[in-house]
């Protein structure tokens, strides 16, 4: 029956990540052939600290959600609505926040003034993603991959029709970037509402609205640790553009060059690397709550099996389409991007994403097995990477191939560790 759930939930995932996967690249690429090389520089700059905010926001309580409602033991509905109420109130401190500092971030960090008002802009969208993240995260939970589906291929369509029709009549960079952010306000709210409207028809009782103390600490318990890891993670991420304009701008190059070839990378070359990812983030995310019952009943055999599969499906995807990039990488940015811009960025990083690919898998069990010190762990070794040897790196003036070497090193670390935990976790229950 489990082994039937998991085949028709990753089947599901599947189709839809591969049908939002079409409409993802199809947005990227009527976007960058719109707003042109600047803009999307530009626009790549701040990523880094939309992640940040979203990441405090959330508090990782969508994974703390799954992970608790896959293990049968709560009042779900009580779990649900717990989230939202605390996930409101984070929402509200960080907007808060970041409004008042978005003016000092884009000055004195990001080298552009002109960034101020969509770093302003993007607070006001944490409300609609947190809550569309949470009500994903208890469809997951329940695997009913369905409405998260839908709600993926929605949230598409609706930035799609918005960038086509509407994005022209903006003239300069920043009107543009505070529209494609505020694209997000309305696809999120898209997802909301078919959440709701797939939902159960619940009888709501007192009880599932009152604050239960024991199903807060629950959250918190899988939350905070969670968070620390993944904010490790976007601080991180935060730094990358950070530290790379005050080197680069010491070395001489403009900041012009900078942003441009920043988008370049994140622009061009990752998405176009990562392209296929859906596959296996689809697989990893059917396997989180599948292993979260299966290490409540302690079946840790059926663990083994289930995270085996994942990894030699994502094995065979992450060498297939590694030997596309090598052989027709030129012909892919040309076909998607209409550049050939990154080409070189492009052939030389693509060999180590292939264990990018078994990346998902291994962490998602690791988070489904509780092992929350275990990514803590990585987080901190890959903040070391991509901050202290990328300032090192920089230093051998290779330019934004340090970036690549770091990228690179952070995927082989995360790789072969997790790999190794996840190992000498299952032996250690087996034996």
């Amino acid at each position: 029956m489990k082994k039937s759930k998991f085949i028709k939930s990753s089947i599901i995932l599947i189709i839809g990540g591969f049908i939002t996967k079409v409409l993802g690249m199809t947005v990227k690429i009527v976007l960058t052939r719109k707003i042109g090389i600047e803009t999307l520089g530009l626009y790549t700059l701040i990523l880094p600290t939309y992640l940040l905010i979203i990441s405090l926001a959330e508090y990782s309580l969508p994974t703390a959600l799954n992970v608790l409602i896959a293990t049968k033991k709560y009042n779900n509905k009580n779990l649900l609505i717990t989230s939202l109420i605390i996930s409101f109130i984070l929402d509200f401190i960080i907007m808060l926040i970041f409004i008042l500092g978005s003016k000092y971030i884009a000055i004195n960090l990001l080298n552009q003034e002109i960034l101020t008002i969509p770093l302003i802009l993007l607070t006001l969208t944490l409300p609609f993603i947190t809550t569309s993240n949470i009500f994903r995260s208890y469809y997951f939970a329940k695997e009913r991959m369905l409405p998260h589906t839908i709600s993926n291929i929605l949230e598409d369509l609706i930035k799609l029709f918005l960038i086509i029709f509407f994005i022209d009549q903006f003239k300069n960079n920043i009107a543009i970037i505070s529209f494609i952010i505020l694209t997000n306000i309305a696809s999120e709210l898209s997802s909301i509402l078919i959440f709701l409207f797939k939902a159960p028809k619940y009888t709501i009782y007192k009880d599932d609205i009152k604050i239960n103390k024991k199903n807060v600490k629950a959250l918190f318990n899988i939350a905070t640790p969670t968070t620390l890891s993944r904010l490790i993670g976007s601080i991180t991420y935060f730094l990358e553009p950070i530290i790379l304009t005050l080197v680069l701008t010491k070395q001489g190059f403009t900041s012009n060059y900078i942003t441009i070839n920043y988008g370049i990378i994140n622009g061009y070359v990752l998405p176009l690397i990562l392209l296929p990812s859906f596959f296996t983030a689809a697989i990893s995310q059917a396997l989180i709550p599948i292993v979260s019952e299966f290490y409540t009943k302690k079946n840790y055999l059926a663990i083994k099996r289930k995270i085996k599969q994942a990894m030699i499906i994502s094995l065979i995807i992450g060498l297939s389409y590694t030997l596309i990039i090598l052989t027709k990488g030129n012909f892919l940015l040309e076909l998607i991007y209409n550049t050939n811009k990154g080409q070189d960025y492009l052939k030389f990083i693509a060999p180590i994403f292939i264990l990018h690919y078994l990346e998902h898998p291994l962490l998602s069990s690791l988070q489904a097995m509780k092992s929350a010190k275990t990514n803590l762990f990585i987080s901190l070794v890959n903040l070391f990477i991509r901050t202290v040897l990328l300032f090192i790196i920089l230093e051998f003036k290779i330019g934004f191939y340090a970036l690549l070497i770091t990228l690179s090193l952070n995927i082989i670390f995360t790789c072969l560790y997790s790999g190794y935990k996840v190992n000498k976790l299952l032996q250690k229950k087996i034996s």
